[in-house]
């Protein structure tokens, strides 16, 4: 049975490859090159990944990053759609559809939406309550640079406190729409957002997100 992650990578293989190796990205100085050989480092060189969460190791990732980036596109396309090595915590289903399903649906859009044309994508249900538990569970995390109280809020009206604060920003849609927001990509988030207008715009410019 297919799972969510292996889906997601899929997808966004096949988004990477119809974009090509210099199309922009809504990370940051990055094309879709650079996110493919993030990617592929982050599942295959676990002596260099870590530089992508601890500051004092990111340099050495860096320079890994930029050695598989130097290589043929279509082959770091082929090593994300094989997946890791057996050698890889991330070859084991069950942390792959913790580690990656919410990564690769993230840079998916990373990719969607630094398009000029780019629309939302219409989740299935089970796939969005899939996005909002993960919120859940890391929400606090990913919301505890917010300049002011957040919280996010899905149209059913379940709830999760980002962060406790005073004044509040409620923050309101779908949850794939939530969780963009919630990693830092506020701009190009559909959500609705209510609060004192100051607070808001603190919390749209604020660094959101696991790193």
């Amino acid at each position: 049975m297919s799972t969510h992650a292996k889906r997601e990578r899929l997808l966004l293989a096949d988004l990477l490859e119809s974009a090509g190796p210099e199309a922009p990205t809504l990370c940051e100085g990055w094309t879709t090159r650079d996110l493919a050989a993030h990617l592929v480092v982050r599942e295959r060189r676990a002596d260099a990944a870590g530089g992508i969460l601890i500051k004092p190791l990111a340099a050495r990732s860096e320079r890994v990053r930029n050695e598989f980036a130097a290589r043929p596109y279509d082959e770091l396309l082929q090593l994300i759609r094989t997946g890791p090595p057996r050698v890889s915590p991330f070859s084991l289903k069950q942390i792959d559809e913790a580690a990656n399903t919410v990564e690769f649906f993230i840079h998916a859009e990373d990719v969607r939406r630094a398009r000029p044309d780019w629309a939302p994508r219409p989740l299935d249900g089970v796939f969005a309550d899939t996005l909002w538990k993960r919120l859940e569970t890391a929400g606090r995390i990913m919301g505890r640079r917010s300049p002011a109280g957040l919280v996010l809020r899905r149209p059913n009206g379940q709830t999760v406190v980002a962060h406790k604060g005073a004044p509040v920003v409620t923050v309101t849609g779908e949850p794939g729409e939530l969780l963009l927001y919630a990693s830092g990509r506020q701009r190009v988030a559909r959500v609705e957002e209510e609060g004192e207008p100051e607070a808001v715009a603190k919390v749209r410019q604020a660094k959101l997100g696991l790193g």
